[in-house]
């Protein structure tokens, strides 16, 4: 083909050569964006990161994610010489604090807990919840105790939408699980704790006719236990009471709170604002915080209870607060999350309270109830936004 003597580049030249210049300006202008999307496109079309502890070398190990690499700075700091790992609280009763644990104390709570379980070298375990806080944190740790096979997930309120094989456990927060049930039948062993999970939550699992083999439990604990000290089953049959680890005491002080001694993982007997029924040593139920108590006329409410009692009628997130009055010196609040409902004030209005003053006198809508980063409702959020 001639090349015309004007020196004029034909028409489909010329769109070839305007394309390619306008390809090299946007990869070289946009690389940084370019870069992102290539690591979305890894995070979307792989499989979430596998850490096999029975045959662990960190150094091969790939760490993609802003998750996967906070994975990996504890994996450090935890085979390093340090004694201790650093642990934040939820800040859920007031402000978040930062300390040390001796890892010894956390190997104690891990084997606890895989006994309890049952879990054994070479199973699947799945972590989805964040490492900063002592949940994630002892999720890997009983993970490297007992030589588990870790999945790593970005923690979400839908942190197995995309499971599609069976792992043998699994911990998760009440929303999370909220979010999961369909796929709560390809986890054997699975732990439910950052906040008490709600009557709803209870009927919604029992409603999934899960196998026998499905065993799900509440955990009762705080950071200063290392996560947990007792277990209380929901699935396949559903317990009133906590039973707790072995090594590990319970009494009750004179206000009615729970005391717990775990030398295994604190040398010192924890002090706790839980006011529970101790069935035997071994075994109690939790009633209420109380600092969450309400005196309203001089009557003492337990919210906990309350909302209970409540959401067995309605899905709703549901949580009672006591307002200054004049009268009453706390006026009995009840902060609904959602839309207003005359259909849930109906259902709220025919319960069966024990006493009268347990009727709220005044039902709030508000469209999120505020939480803590792993889940726990935010008590002292919530009475600045009412």
């Amino acid at each position: 083909m001639t090349v015309p003597k004007t020196g004029v580049l034909p028409l489909h030249y010329r769109s070839v050569l305007f394309w390619w210049c306008k390809f090299t300006a946007f990869f070289f202008t946009y690389k940084n964006f370019l870069n992102f999307f290539l690591n979305l496109l890894w995070i979307l079309f792989t499989e979430n990161m596998l850490i096999d502890f029975n045959n662990l070398n960190i150094n091969k190990l790939s760490f993609h994610t802003e998750f996967e690499k906070k994975v990996k700075i504890f994996l450090e700091e935890w085979f390093s010489e340090k004694e201790g790992v650093d642990v934040q609280t939820s800040g859920s009763t007031g402000v978040p604090k930062i300390f040390e644990i001796e890892k010894k104390k956390m190997v104690n709570s891990a084997v606890m807990t895989c006994n309890f379980l049952g879990l054994k070298k070479g199973d699947t375990a799945l972590l989805c919840l964040p490492v900063e806080y002592i949940s994630g944190k002892m999720m890997i740790v009983r993970s490297i105790e007992r030589e588990l096979k870790l999945r790593i997930t970005e923690p979400s309120l839908k942190p197995v939408e995309n499971l599609e094989e069976e792992i043998d456990f699994c911990a998760m927060t009440p929303l999370q699980v909220e979010n999961s049930l369909e796929k709560l039948y390809l986890i054997k062993n699975l732990i439910i704790g950052g906040a008490a999970v709600s009557e709803s939550l209870k009927n919604k699992i029992l409603q999934m006719n899960l196998s026998t083999s499905n065993r799900i439990f509440e955990t009762y604990g705080m950071s200063e236990t290392l996560s947990h000290i007792g277990l209380k089953q929901l699935m396949p049959e559903q317990e009133d009471y906590f039973t707790v680890f072995e090594n590990v005491s319970i009494s009750l002080d004179e206000r009615g709170c729970l005391k717990i001694f775990a030398p295994n993982v604190n040398a010192e007997e924890l002090q706790t604002n839980d006011l529970v029924d101790i069935r035997n040593e071994k075994q109690f139920k939790f009633l209420g915080r109380i600092d969450n108590v309400i005196n309203s006329g001089g009557a003492k409410i337990f919210p906990e209870t309350l909302e209970a009692l409540v959401k067995k009628e309605i899905p709703n997130e549901a949580v009672f607060i006591g307002l200054p009055d004049e009268s009453l010196g706390q006026k009995l609040i009840l902060i609904i999350e959602g839309n207003q409902s005359d259909e849930v004030i109906k259902k709220i209005s025919e319960i069966p309270f024990e006493k009268n003053f347990h009727r709220p006198k005044e039902i709030i809508f508000i469209s999120e109830i505020p939480r803590t980063p792993n889940g726990k409702v935010n008590r002292l959020e919530l009475y600045k936004n009412i």
